[in-house]
């Protein structure tokens, strides 16, 4: 019969112990600066929302903001042009998908998905960098009264949606909320 006898810890044993934990607790002091410079400075923080009053935008007009260095296009449209946007038919337009990053997965590039939405259909909001090589377009300009890239010739309509040129997707649309009925916040 083996002789199964339970030795007690050693003093030995509680050194290797806490010279281990001393170890670790070393190591992530050590480690805590280099995690610590990772994260994003104050500026950078203060610069991912921002919020626009848009009280004084009438029907028809738009406005540029700039938001994380890129501008921002918001435009209040008129009747007009979102029955316009809306007619539009899927097939004739060069990118179908909406890219929109309120919402969730891709959906079809109606300007229902790209307004700011129910009951704010005449309202839209977009990254205003063209998507072919980073210009910004010019505003109620072009073939079908939305934004003209003069470089190299894309045209987008009154939703953003590259109808003709060699941009190969539509204008970007950032995340966006109406927090009161003048004010929509970005980021």
């Amino acid at each position: 019969m083996p002789d199964t006898t339970t030795s007690e810890p050693t003093r030995r044993d509680f050194l290797y112990v806490a010279t281990g934990m001393a170890g670790v607790v070393g190591i992530a002091g050590a480690a805590w600066p280099f995690i610590d410079q990772m994260r994003p400075d104050a500026s950078t923080r203060a610069l991912s929302t921002i919020e626009i009053d848009v009280s004084s935008v009438e029907p028809g007009m738009s406005l540029t903001a700039k938001w994380r260095g890129r501008p921002i296009f918001v435009r209040n449209r008129t009747p007009e042009e979102v029955q316009a946007a809306q007619a539009v038919e899927l097939q004739e337009l060069k990118d179908p998908v909406a890219r929109n990053a309120n919402l969730v997965g891709e959906q079809p590039a109606t300007d229902v998905a790209r307004s700011a939405g129910e009951g704010r259909e005449n309202w839209i909001v977009m990254i205003g960098v063209c998507t072919h090589l980073g210009c910004v377009p010019l505003g109620e300009a072009g073939d079908f009264g939305g934004w003209f890239c003069p470089c190299h010739g894309s045209h987008y309509d009154t939703a953003g949606r590259i109808r003709k040129g060699p941009a190969p997707e539509n204008l970007a649309i950032p995340t966006f909320e109406f927090t009161s009925d003048t004010i929509v916040r970005i980021g």
